[in-house]
C-alpha cells in the first residue's frame, strides 16, 4: 500500500479500508449523493468541533446567526446528536433490502406519502412558534388547559400522524435505489420536529418537571414519536433483535403491574413514563452520552485511518509477521482482526471488513470452512476486549461506573492477553493436528519492507501515550486523528482537504448504526431505571447467592449473554450493565469486577449459539453452515467464558494487588489457558491426546486458572502427570471415546 508497491507484488490486503455497502443502503447519484455527502461531512465535523469547543467566531470574532456556539449545553448536544443520525439514517437507508428488480409504487401511495409532509412540516413550525412564545415570556407548564390543547392538537397530533404514517408507508414503499423515498423524507422531518420541540422545552425549566403532572403533554408526545423513530431506524440498521427486546421492555412498563413476584411493578401512566424517557434517565442517558462523545470521536479516527489506507497496512504487516507459521492466515486473523476490531466497535462489522480477506486464505491452507469462519469470528470478537479502545466498551464502562478510563484500560490488559493467547493456541493446535503449512515466502509481503513503514502505527501509539499521560479521551483521540492525517503524507495516500472532507463523510455515515443502537439501548435503560426492575433483579441474585455464589454468577452470566444476543457490543453491555451489574455489586463484588464480568459475557454473545452475529457474518463469507460456525467459534473462544469467573476468584487478574501477585496470576493463567486449549483440541506435546489425557489437562487447566497458591501447585502436578502419560505411557488416542476438536 505504499512506495513498496512498485517492487513487491505480494501484498495481500487491498480494499480492507473500503466501505461496505449494506443491502438496504441507497446508491444515490447526482444532487442526492452530493446532499448526503455534505450532510454527513457537516454532521461528523460538527461533533469534532463541539467536542473540542471550536467555534467559527473564536477565530473570526464574528457571531454568525443560527450557528451553534460551543460548548453546547449537554442535553441540547445529545438531542442534536440523535436527531442528526435519524435524519441521515432515514435518507440513506431504506426500510427494505434492495433486490435486483424493484417494484413501482401506485400513484395513490406516492401522493399519500407527499401529503404526510404537510403535518410533519406543520409540527416543526409549531415547535418553533412555541419557542418564540416562551422567549416572549409566556409561562409554559403542563397544567394550563390552553397550552395543553395547543400542544396536543397543533403539535402532537400532526407529529404522530406523520410519524406513524411515514413508518407504515415506508414498509410498503418501493423506489429505485438511486433516489430518496418520500416516506423517509417525512420521517427525517419528524426527527427534526422532535428535536426542535425538545430543545425549546428543555431550554426552559421544564426539564425539572419531567415525570410529574407539571410536564407539558408535548414532551410525552414528542418522546413517543422519537422512540418510534429510533426503533424504526434501529430495525433498518441492526435488525429486529434489539427492537424486539426494546418492545418487550416497553410493554413491561404498562403490564408490569399485572405480573407476579419480583417482576411486579407499580402502575405508570404513559404521559409520566414518556415525559421522562427522553431525558438523561433514558434515551439521553449513558448510552447516548458515550455515543455522542467517545464513540463518534473514534469513528472519526477510524475513518481517517481508512481514508489513509492504514488498515491495509495493518493486515499486510500481520501477514508479513505471522503468515509463515503453520496455519498462518488464521494467526494473521487473530492479530489483524484484534487490532481492527478494537477500533471498529462491532464484532460482526469487523468480520465483514477483515474476514473477506482472511477466511478465503485460511481455507486455502487447509482449514475447513466452519473453522475458518469461526477463527475470524472469535478474533474479531476479541477486539472488543482489547485495550485501550475496547470497541468503545471502556468508555461506556467509565461513563456508567465513574471509574477513570485509564484504570479500566489497565485492568483489561491481562484478560485480553488470556483471550488472544487462548485463541492462538487453539488455532495452532488445530493446524498441527491437520498437518498444515504456512504460506510461502513468495506469497507474502516482504517483512523488511513492511518494517520500514512501521511509522504507520504512530496514530495508535500517540493515542495510547496521550491517554496514559493524562490527556482527556477527547483530546487524545483528536491528536491521534490529526496524526493520522499528517502521517498519510509519508505514503502515496496523502490526505489533502478533499480527503479530510471524505473522511468526515465516511465517519458521518459509519456512525449512524451505532448511534441508533445506543439510543435504542437507552430506551431499555430508561425502562429499567424508571420501573425499578433492576433493583428487584438484584434481590433475586442475592437470594440465589445465599444458596451458592457460583450459582448466582452462573445465572448472571446467562442473563448477560441472553440480553446481548443479536445486539452490537455497546448496546449489549449497556443493557446488561443496567440489569445484572447492580445485583453483582450487591453481592459484595467490587464495581470494576462486576462490570468487567458483565462486559465480557455481553461481548461473547456475538459468538454464543444460537444467536451469534459475528459467527453468522463469518459463515456468510466462508460458505459454511451458520450454526456449525457458531458452535466452532464458541469452542475456539471457550477460555473467555472462564476468564470472567477468574475476576471473582482472583482480582489480581484485573491488576488489583501487589505487582508480584499480578505477575504470578498472569503467568499461571496463561499456562492454564494453554492447558485448556490442549484439552479442548486434544493435542499436547506434539501428538494427539487420549480421552484420559484430555481430562487430566482439563482439571490441570482449571486449577491453574483459579489462581491460588495451592491450586497452582495442584495444576502443575496434574500437568506433569499429563506430560508423563503423553511421553512415557503413550496411550492410544483413539481408545474409548475420541473427541477430535472443531473438525
Amino acid at each position: 500500500m505504499s512506495d513498496q508497491t512498485a517492487d513487491d507484488d505480494h501484498l495481500i490486503a487491498e480494499g480492507v479500508d473500503e466501505e461496505p455497502i449494506e443491502a438496504n443502503r441507497r446508491m444515490l447519484e447526482g444532487w442526492g449523493a452530493w446532499t448526503i455527502a455534505a450532510l454527513a461531512t457537516l454532521y461528523a465535523a460538527f461533533h469534532m468541533a463541539a467536542l473540542n469547543g471550536v467555534s467559527i467566531s473564536d477565530y473570526t470574532g464574528i457571531e454568525i446567526p443560527f450557528l451553534p456556539s460551543f460548548p453546547l449545553e449537554t442535553w441540547n448536544f445529545r438531542i442534536v446528536h440523535v436527531a442528526g443520525a435519524l435524519f441521515l439514517g432515514f435518507l440513506l437507508f431504506a426500510s427494505n433490502r434492495f433486490g435486483e428488480e424493484q417494484g413501482k409504487d401506485t400513484p395513490a401511495l406516492g401522493y399519500l406519502s407527499i401529503a404526510l409532509m404537510a403535518p410533519a412540516l406543520f409540527s416543526a413550525g409549531v415547535a418553533i412558534w412555541f419557542g418564540l412564545q416562551i422567549q416572549g415570556g409566556v409561562m409554559w407548564n403542563g397544567i394550563d388547559a390552553t397550552i395543553r390543547l395547543r400542544e396536543t392538537w397543533l403539535f402532537g397530533a400532526p407529529l404522530m400522524a406523520a410519524t406513524v404514517g411515514g413508518i407504515v408507508l415506508s414498509w410498503v414503499h418501493r423506489r429505485h435505489r438511486e433516489g430518496f423515498a418520500a416516506p423517509d423524507l417525512v420521517l427525517g422531518v419528524c426527527a427534526i420536529a422532535v428535536a426542535i420541540y425538545l430543545i425549546t422545552i428543555y431550554g426552559t425549566l421544564m426539564r425539572n418537571s419531567t415525570g410529574t403532572p407539571f410536564a407539558p403533554i408535548g414532551i410525552s408526545i414528542a418522546a413517543v414519536a422519537g422512540t418510534l423513530l429510533i426503533m424504526e431506524l434501529t430495525r433498518r440498521m441492526a435488525g429486529m433483535a434489539l427492537v424486539v427486546i426494546a418492545t418487550v421492555f416497553l410493554a413491561y412498563v404498562f403490564l408490569g403491574q399485572f405480573m407476579p413476584g419480583f417482576l411486579n411493578s407499580p402502575a405508570i401512566t404513559w404521559q409520566r413514563f414518556f415525559s421522562q424517557v427522553y431525558t438523561d434517565a433514558g434515551i439521553l442517558g449513558p448510552t447516548t452520552a458515550v455515543s455522542s462523545t467517545y464513540i463518534i470521536l473514534f469513528i472519526i479516527f477510524a475513518a481517517f485511518l481508512q481514508a489513509s489506507k492504514v488498515g491495509d497496512y495493518f493486515v499486510n504487516f500481520a501477514f508479513a509477521a505471522a503468515g509463515r507459521a503453520r496455519g498462518g492466515p488464521a494467526k494473521v486473523a487473530i492479530f489483524a482482526s484484534g487490532l481492527m476490531g478494537m477500533i471498529n466497535g462491532t464484532s460482526a462489522g469487523n468480520v465483514v471488513a477483515t474476514g473477506s480477506l482472511t477466511i478465503p486464505l485460511m481455507k486455502k491452507v487447509g482449514y475447513q470452512k466452519k473453522t475458518a469462519g469461526a477463527v475470524e469470528a472469535a478474533a474479531s470478537t476479541g477486539g472488543q476486549i482489547m485495550p485501550p479502545i475496547m470497541g468503545a466498551g471502556a468508555f461506556i464502562m467509565a461513563e456508567i461506573t465513574g471509574i477513570p478510563y485509564q484504570e479500566i484500560a489497565i485492568a483489561a490488559i491481562i484478560p485480553a492477553v488470556l483471550y488472544f493467547v487462548s485463541v492462538y493456541f487453539m488455532v495452532d493446535f488445530e493446524a498441527a493436528k491437520l498437518g498444515m503449512r504456512g504460506m510461502r515466502e513468495d506469497e507474502l509481503p516482504k517483512f523488511n519492507k513492511m518494517v520500514r513503514q512501521i511509522y504507520l502505527f504512530l496514530p495508535i501509539v500517540i493515542l495510547i501515550v496521550a491517554l496514559f499521560m493524562g490527556y482527556s479521551v477527547i483530546r487524545a483521540g483528536t491528536l491521534a486523528t490529526i496524526s493520522a492525517a499528517v502521517i498519510s503524507w509519508l505514503t502515496p495516500y496523502r490526505m489533502g482537504l478533499r480527503s479530510i472532507l471524505h473522511a468526515f463523510q465516511l465517519a458521518g455515515i459509519m456512525s449512524i448504526q451505532i448511534i441508533a443502537v445506543c439510543a435504542c439501548a437507552g430506551i431499555i435503560v430508561g425502562v429499567i431505571s424508571l420501573t425499578g426492575v433492576g433493583a428487584r433483579f438484584s434481590n433475586l441474585l442475592l437470594g440465589l447467592a445465599e444458596a451458592s455464589q457460583l450459582l448466582a454468577l452462573f445465572f448472571a452470566m446467562c442473563i448477560a449473554i441472553l440480553l446481548g444476543m443479536g445486539m452490537p457490543t455497546t448496546a449489549a453491555y449497556a443493557v446488561a450493565a443496567s440489569v445484572v451489574a447492580p445485583g453483582l455489586v450487591e453481592l459484595g463484588i467490587p464495581q470494576l469486577t462486576a462490570h468487567f464480568f458483565v462486559f465480557y459475557f455481553a461481548v461473547l454473545s456475538a459468538i454464543t449459539p444460537p444467536v451469534a452475529l459475528a459467527s453468522y457474518a463469518a459463515a456468510g463469507i466462508s460458505g459454511a453452515n451458520p450454526m456449525e460456525t457458531s458452535v466452532a467459534s464458541f469452542k475456539i473462544g471457550i477460555a473467555a467464558f472462564i476468564v470472567p469467573f477468574m475476576f471473582f476468584y482472583n482480582s489480581a487478574i484485573l491488576m488489583d494487588g501487589p505487582w508480584y501477585e499480578v505477575a504470578r496470576a498472569g503467568v499461571t493463567a496463561v499456562f492454564g489457558v494453554f492447558l485448556l486449549s490442549a484439552s479442548v483440541q486434544g493435542w499436547f506435546m506434539g501428538r494427539r491426546v487420549s480421552l484420559t489425557g484430555r481430562l487430566i489437562l482439563l482439571f490441570a487447566a482449571l486449577f491453574m486458572i483459579e489462581g491460588g497458591g495451592i491450586t497452582d501447585l495442584i495444576g502443575i502436578a496434574l500437568a506433569g502427570l499429563a506430560f508423563f502419560v503423553q511421553r512415557v505411557i503413550r496411550p492410544d488416542p483413539d481408545a474409548g471415546l475420541d473427541l477430535r476438536g472443531a473438525d
